[in-house]
């Protein structure tokens, strides 16, 4: 995720966490909504460029690791939606309060759902650095409510902005219906038009009633944000490594993803393109299978028996 670098479906890498991609003229350099778009430029690029989104971003994504995202995401989500529900009247925040339109935590309940069968509640737990991110979150919706604009800006932003790549890479990567199931986190059924939300949204938070000082720590929280994130992927990536290569379907393995890509241009997992496995690599796993090695060594036969003919 690099603001400086176009990632899949044009979307640039630095708009994967949250977006302020859209040049408005009527925007001031004091509005809340331009000094969280240039005070989190540098937590943007790091926390868009750790291995783990780095390797998502490629296809790179292990379903027990996109299971484990998902718990993430939903034990995140619930904190964040109890504090904005506790906080739905309060001046400070009741104009960016959106439950029909953005809420997610019902739909993180289908995915994990999906994921891991009925009784998911019983199989799912909070992991230490989502912990910590739970933890802040509700320490914010209790005594400080106008820091929760900062959470709820860098999260729901990112998820209608870079956050639909990521849902058909996922999509794609790891071979989920058509019909979305596994990755409902992502689809925003109330929201026709996400560009005209997002830019509904930058302005009810312009108009909120801030001081100089209160915009500056609102910043201050969003760039807190942006680390319990980059702990959240530290740790996802720490456990992806424990984790055994996927397997494609027929038991090939994955591409590795080493190399240049654009060496290999029918890479599946090459940002955003849709296609099979690379050929290179799908044409030697066949070529191990003993019924193709039997039919090879055949036509080896016949060609060789017909340049013999020929050269008599």
């Amino acid at each position: 995720m690099q603001s400086a670098m176009e990632g899949p479906e044009g979307v640039e890498e630095g708009e994967i966490l949250c977006s302020e991609e859209t040049e408005d003229d009527s925007v001031s350099p004091t509005d809340l909504s331009e000094l969280l778009k240039e005070g989190t430029k540098e937590s943007h690029d790091r926390a868009e460029n750790t291995q783990f989104v780095k390797d998502f971003l490629k296809g790179r994504i292990k379903k027990e690791l996109f299971k484990l995202a998902t718990v993430a995401l939903y034990f995140t989500y619930s904190a964040l939606e109890e504090e904005m529900d506790r906080n739905k009247d309060s001046p400070v925040f009741a104009p960016l309060y959106f439950p029909l339109e953005l809420h997610r935590r019902e739909a993180l309940a289908k995915d994990l759902k999906y994921f891991y069968g009925e009784d998911w509640e019983e199989k799912v737990q909070c992991s230490e650095a989502t912990q910590h991110y739970v933890d802040r979150i509700h320490h914010v919706g209790q005594h400080e409510p106008e820091l929760l604009v900062a959470h709820a800006y860098t999260r729901y932003m990112g998820d209608l902005s870079g956050g639909q790549v990521l849902k058909k890479v996922a999509q794609r990567a790891l071979k989920l219906p058509s019909t979305e199931e596994g990755i409902q986190f992502y689809t925003f059924d109330s929201i026709s038009n996400a560009q005209q939300f997002k830019q509904l949204y930058r302005a009810r938070m312009n108009a909120l009633d801030l001081d100089k000082n209160t915009k500056e720590r609102i910043v201050e929280e969003a760039n807190r944000a942006f680390r319990f994130n980059m702990q959240v992927f530290d740790e996802l990536d720490k456990i992806g490594r424990s984790l055994p290569e996927a397997t494609q379907d027929g038991g090939f393995p994955v591409h590795d993803g080493k190399g240049d890509l654009r060496k290999c241009p029918y890479y599946a997992d090459k940002l955003g393109k849709a296609g099979s496995s690379c050929p290179y690599h799908a044409a030697s796993a066949l070529a191990k299978q003993p019924l193709v090695q039997l039919i090879l060594a055949a036509c080896v036969a016949v060609a060789a028996g017909a340049a013999a003919w020929y050269l008599m």
